[in-house]
């Protein structure tokens, strides 16, 4: 996924021109978490994320306490993290509380978003369809959750968005697991129905697209928890 790559590559450059060792440091290990580059369960150390990132230990130490503090990471102990595995528990909480939180995103953000935005979903969209019929995974996640970040800053609600973006960092890595399991073009979504609704200024058609498109996926990661070595 070249264009999704390049689409990234300005802002990522300005964070490391001018954002502080640490931030830098914490973005991309947040982003390596989000994205399944870290295994629920697989360890590593504050050492070996320094040598990876070609970081130093201080800023790598302060991007750890900081996802620690988020739920994206855990102590293991010796000097070493982990991210962690999730429960059956922990995606029931999560049916229901992004259940109830992005259907309202969604319909702020129909109210809100203008020609450009939407237009700028929909190539996102197009993306992520390529990205599906190539199998391409890593790119898969992330212009999926690409899109879904977009809706959430068209929704101007910086609360509401903070809770839900700190699922997406707990959900992130199972995700990935399970589309490895189960290939992209077994994961249908519901945006061009969300599209739709946004072009017709229908806000509560859009609300329901979403949880549409959100209850599907954490349905399907369920079922495949209940049978897999994913669960905690």
């Amino acid at each position: 996924m070249a264009l999704v790559a390049e689409m990234n590559a300005t802002p990522r450059s300005a964070d490391k021109a001018s954002a502080p060792a640490h931030q830098v440091v914490y973005r991309r290990l947040r982003e390596q978490i989000l994205f399944g580059e870290l295994a629920p369960g697989q360890s590593v150390t504050i050492q070996g994320l320094s040598d990876g990132m070609n970081a130093g230990v201080t800023p790598v130490r302060e991007a750890i306490r900081r996802l620690t503090s988020e739920g994206a990471l855990e102590f293991m102990g010796n000097r070493r993290v982990a991210v962690p595995m999730l429960s059956l528990g922990n995606i029931d909480e999560m049916i229901i509380a992004r259940g109830a939180l992005e259907p309202e995103l969604a319909r702020r953000a129909a109210k809100l978003a203008t020609k450009s935005d939407i237009e700028n979903l929909t190539q996102l969209d197009d993306f992520l369809d390529v990205a599906i019929e190539t199998g391409d995974l890593a790119a898969y996640l992330e212009t999926n959750y690409r899109f879904h970040a977009m809706i959430y800053d068209i929704a101007d609600a910086p609360l509401l968005t903070q809770i839900v973006d700190g699922m997406w960092l707990r959900f992130g890595p199972s995700l990935r697991v399970v589309c490895g399991r189960i290939g992209t073009q077994n994961l249908p979504d519901k945006h061009k129905e969300l599209l739709d609704a946004m072009r017709a200024n229908d806000s509560d058609a859009a609300a329901n697209a979403l949880l549409g498109d959100v209850m599907q996926g954490l349905e399907q990661v369920r079922a495949v928890l209940e049978i897999s070595d994913l669960l905690s």
